[in-house]
């Protein structure tokens, strides 16, 4: 197992991540920035920098060194980060939500169990290589956890209605169609070896399932069913057309030899009646349906949500940053820019 501080990596992030400027919380000499009322400290700074820094480490990547342009960047990165926890726990305090001790140990027992086996000593000894502490593991759980959290609180609503699964059933019926499929085992001989093929049509002609699948791995130029005494399946049209012509007419179990263009001769037998193709019905694809509809409309209004609150804390100056800590981008300038263009564009 290895622990990440996640870097900004998704929309949600960029959106959230804090905003410069003035505001009415106050800076201590320990602190690299503070939002509302949450501090971040330096410690706090320089534990997921070392952390990020032993991940970058343990991927193979190559370590920024300080004052170079990659360092600048990977700082603003974890900053922002620490800036999007705190406002998560800003927001959350506003909408009652929260997360126990209790949870966080809960938690932390299922990784250790999922991870570790339950061994401590193995976690242990995981936190040290990669110079985590205990309680910065616990911090980020109860990061997650209250993330988590939000978005069931923030998305709770959300429902797909039948009118909207219908619509949508509708616009992308073609996906609910099965095309007409069978199953067969075949030989791949290759091109020019027609003389080959036709001898081995002879030998496997109501031959058993021993003799089929020893002269697959001796002579069959598939690799992908060499192994699997050539058994494979296909629907109608996947495959090459002479040899789909062939599998979908074929009585069962009759054996034959195919010459294809692109691929040369086949040796075939069709083991099974083929299956009709079918369609999925509205209404027994309506729970993937709604399920589907409701994941994005969830992730939609929890964006929304994001770019209300971060227009908050950007019009409030809720923000401040020690100097050399601003990073750079700065969010809120971003933010302001892009609502400027769509506003005068």
């Amino acid at each position: 197992m290895r622990f990440h501080y996640l870097l900004i990596a998704s929309v949600l992030a960029l959106l959230l991540a804090g905003c410069g400027g003035g505001g009415s919380a106050s800076l201590s000499s320990g602190d690299i920035a503070v939002v509302g009322n949450q501090h971040i400290t330096k410690a706090a700074f320089q534990q997921a920098m070392t952390e990020q820094t032993l991940s970058l480490k343990a991927q193979g990547e190559s370590v920024p060194k300080a004052g170079t342009t990659g360092y600048a960047t990977l700082k603003s990165q974890v900053i922002m980060v620490l800036v999007q926890d705190a406002e998560f726990q800003e927001e959350a305090a506003k909408l009652g939500v929260s997360v126990s001790d209790k949870d966080v140990a809960t938690q932390l027992t299922q990784l250790k169990k999922q991870d570790f086996g339950g061994n401590e000593k193995l976690y242990q000894e995981q936190l040290k290589k990669q110079g985590y502490t205990d309680a910065s593991v616990r911090e980020q759980i109860r990061d997650q956890l209250l993330s988590q959290q939000l978005y069931d609180k923030v998305t709770a609503n959300v429902t797909a209605s039948g009118k909207a699964v219908a619509a949508y059933y509708a616009a992308h019926k073609s996906q609910y169609v099965t095309k007409a499929s069978r199953a067969v085992r075949y030989i791949l001989v290759g091109k020019n070896k027609q003389s080959l093929a036709e001898s081995l049509k002879t030998q496997l002609t109501g031959a058993p399932d021993a003799t089929w699948c020893s002269l697959a791995k001796k002579y069959s130029q598939d690799s992908s069913t060499k192994s699997s005494c050539g058994k494979a399946s296909f629907q109608k049209g996947q495959t090459v057309a002479e040899f789909d012509k062939a599998l979908f007419s074929l009585p069962t179990k009759t054996v034959t030899a195919v010459n294809s263009s692109a691929y040369g001769w086949f040796v075939l037998q069709p083991t099974a009646a083929v299956t009709p193709a079918a369609t999925e019905t509205e209404s027994q694809a309506a729970s993937a349906i709604e399920s589907q509809l409701e994941t994005q409309d969830r992730n939609q209004q929890m964006t929304d949500w994001v770019t209300r609150i971060t227009k908050s804390f950007c019009s409030g100056n809720d923000i401040k940053y020690q100097p050399g800590y601003e990073p750079s981008p700065d969010p809120c300038t971003s933010l302001a820019t892009a609502t400027n263009t769509t506003t005068t564009g």
